[in-house]
């Protein structure tokens, strides 16, 4: 018989807040080609996934300038301007999570985000910080989603059953890795679907 799943693990960005670089990025250029252009070459997907792994953003900036200073003042926006690339909440996801707190279902989070950012995110969206038992960020971690290394602390540090739990993610190789450490998982495409999903599973939702 398998576990009854009753405990919520939630990613955080792009499930409970926006985050999406290119909005920055085309009120900087003007256009989609050049903003396009900017994120695939300069400050890339590769660059911020070291911020998420601990590299400060004073040092990510520094890096970039030093290679790109042609590109000083976009550089420089990514971190002065970054929460222009987190426009607001997720409402509807947002309300499912209020919905399981008042319910008493315990709630947990795995995100891959830099500790800088995630503090300023705490203070501008309190549900970050007054929601979840315990919240495992990459960035104080020194490893990113998928790694099966991220899921396993959140078992160490608390007395939860991977197989009792349910992950959602809007990235499905973190999904995949969620279920290889043993976790219920589901791919966030919204939150009405997310509804649909978590009473499925018998959650007051």
């Amino acid at each position: 018989m398998p576990h009854s799943v009753d405990t919520v693990v939630f990613d955080i960005g792009n499930v409970l807040i926006h985050w999406d670089p290119r909005l920055l990025y085309r009120d900087i250029f003007g256009n989609d080609e050049e903003a396009d252009r900017f994120l695939a070459e300069v400050c890339t997907h590769d660059w911020n996934l070291q911020q998420d792994l601990g590299r400060t953003f004073k040092d990510a900036i520094a890096e970039r300038l030093a290679l790109f200073p042609d590109h000083a003042e976009p550089i420089r926006a990514w971190d002065s301007r970054w929460h222009d690339m987190v426009p607001s909440a997720i409402d509807g996801t947002v309300t499912l999570l209020e919905e399981l707190k008042s319910a008493g279902v315990p709630l947990y989070a795995i995100t891959n985000f830099s500790g800088e950012k995630f503090a300023e995110c705490q203070e501008r969206f309190p549900f970050l910080a007054n929601s979840f038992r315990d919240i495992v960020v990459s960035a104080h971690e020194r490893c990113v989603k998928p790694d099966r290394r991220i899921y396993d602390i959140l078992f160490e540090r608390n007395p939860l059953d991977p197989a009792q739990t349910i992950f959602i993610d809007d990235s499905l190789p973190n999904v995949e890795g969620a279920r290889a450490a043993g976790m219920e998982a589901v791919h966030f495409t919204g939150p009405e679907a997310l509804r649909q999903h978590l009473q499925g599973l018998g959650f007051p939702v």
